[in-house]
């Protein structure tokens, strides 16, 4: 199994276990930095929709919280015959921890797969540079 097939499997294995009872749309993630350690995460729903949890942010808490900063390749699988790109607000999330040039895989319930760059998700993310010299 390659790295691509390997993150698309933990992601659909950590989607399983999405609290999703509002919507009943499951979502898996999972983020590898440089040194291959894998890190998953999956949707959380609130009953104030609002305080959702994505599985893109719930893989990213688990990431800093190991202490590591940098994601090189992200996988993300959902419950639905689509395929699940991050929502904005978990584009951005991602942006501050990889590249524009990070592969983004995104696959399917029906098996399927396919990988963008987090740059073509998010073409220009709010970044440091915007905050000027502090």
């Amino acid at each position: 199994m390659n790295t691509r097939e390997h993150m698309i499997h933990m992601a659909k294995v950590v989607m399983l276990n999405a609290y999703s009872p509002y919507s009943n749309f499951q979502v898996g993630a999972c983020l590898r930095t440089s040194n291959d350690e894998y890190f998953i995460g999956c949707n959380i729903e609130n009953v104030s929709y609002g305080l959702t949890l994505c599985a893109e942010a719930s893989a990213i808490a688990n990431l800093i919280s190991a202490g590591n900063r940098r994601i090189v390749e992200i996988a993300v699988a959902c419950s639905s015959s689509t395929f699940c790109s991050p929502c904005g607000a978990c584009r951005q999330r991602l942006s501050e921890f990889a590249s524009p040039d990070t592969l983004v895989h995104m696959a399917n319930v029906d098996g399927e797969h396919q990988t963008v760059l987090l740059g073509d998700l998010l073409p220009q993310p709010f970044s440091q540079q915007h905050l000027g010299e502090n």
